[in-house]
């Protein structure tokens, strides 16, 4: 077979959003297709078409010792209306340059950073190639185009492919934290652990400050100072 054929047509599934995926990483896990309540047509059972399977390694898998230690960090709350993604990362970026955001420019903004990640990914085919982590992120829970209607509604969450996106496209390293308490299953522990950074190369070519962000089991992120 032609592997440089072979290649390009999983590429080329993995823009249209028709692409499958399977997360593995390095600790003896199930295989995201075997999880219940999936629906089987999903994964191609059944399906007589040529469907590619590409593995993909945990965003976690290798995590430095660093990012297990624990911070003393002060919560700043976000309003959780399905912006609270982004509203905790514009209102992190204008902290760190000075400028304090009323509700409205806050929204307004959160709404503006939500529009650029469906310009990049959903219209912009020659841009997109630039953002395949993201892409590979998001069609690993469901196709593209499913994707690129659900991304303008209010009610739509952001989470780890936008950061991917986001982080690079505002070049702006990102760090995400979980409280102490989750993180050991007890209620004891009032720091934050950070469990994954983007855009970590931002750090190293400018003066931009990190943002930090906190992210609770309830689907919800606030912003840390």
């Amino acid at each position: 077979m032609d592997h440089k054929l072979f290649n390009e047509d999983i590429l080329e599934q993995m823009r249209n959003g028709s692409a499958k995926f399977e997360l593995v990483s390095d600790s003896p896990v199930p295989s995201i297709a075997a999880l219940p309540n999936r629906n089987a047509s999903f994964f191609g059972v059944g399906n007589s078409s040529s469907l590619f399977f590409a593995r993909v390694g945990s965003l976690f898998s290798g995590q430095s010792p660093a990012m297990k230690k624990v911070e003393r960090l002060s919560v700043h709350k976000v309003t959780g209306d399905g912006r609270c993604l982004f509203r905790a990362l514009v209102k992190g970026m204008a902290h760190n340059k000075g400028v304090a955001l009323n509700q409205r420019e806050e929204r307004e903004s959160a709404d503006e950073l939500r529009m650029a990640v469906k310009e990049v990914i959903c219209e912009n085919e020659g841009e997109r190639k630039l953002y395949e982590e993201a892409l590979i992120a998001i069609t690993v829970d469901e196709p593209l185009p499913r994707y690129c209607k659900r991304i303008v509604r209010s009610d739509f969450w952001g989470g780890e492919s936008e950061l991917l996106v986001l982080s690079k496209l505002c070049k702006q390293p990102v760090i995400v934290y979980i409280p102490e308490h989750e993180h050991r299953g007890s209620g004891r522990g009032s720091g934050f652990i950070p469990i994954a950074e983007y855009g970590s190369e931002f750090r190293k070519r400018s003066s931009r400050k990190v943002v930090r962000l906190l992210f609770s089991g309830k689907n919800h992120y606030d912003l840390l100072m």
